[in-house]
């Protein structure tokens, strides 16, 4: 099979106007499956978080951030927190991350601000896919 044991590497983003004050989901590590019919395999991947990017619109209001994610391999409800209430003064931008943020096949990357319509949140990453399942 052509590909078999090879890897694919594949920058992408993900952005999001942050419209309620829920927790709501960025971005979720693809799951490997072997497909169906009609539909191409997914292979397994894991993710390499490069930067959050949170930046605070506002004119006049901050604004405070939390970022977690749901660690698929340890609970599949359960956001474990890596940025908790993080002032973004109103007309700024915020990098979140120091370092790489590595998550794993179905992990889940959650946003949640205070206050609704006020934020975007930039997330830069690199996928990194196995090509055999």
């Amino acid at each position: 099979m052509e590909g078999a044991g090879t890897l694919a590497d594949t920058f992408k983003n993900a952005s999001l106007l942050l419209n309620s004050t829920g927790i709501v989901t960025i971005y979720t590590v693809p799951t490997a499956s072997p497909g169906v019919t009609g539909t191409p395999p997914v292979f397994p991947t894991t993710t390499v978080i490069k930067s959050i990017l949170v930046c605070n619109f506002h004119a006049s209001a901050a604004t405070l951030v939390d970022v977690g994610f749901v660690d698929y391999s340890v609970s599949t409800t359960t956001v474990m927190d890596l940025v908790k209430e993080k002032s973004v003064a109103a007309e700024t931008t915020v990098e979140l991350l120091t370092q790489p943020l590595v998550l794993e096949e179905s992990d889940i990357l959650k946003v949640k601000a205070n206050a609704a319509n006020q934020v975007t949140i930039t997330v830069s990453f690199l996928e990194i896919t196995k090509g055999d399942l």
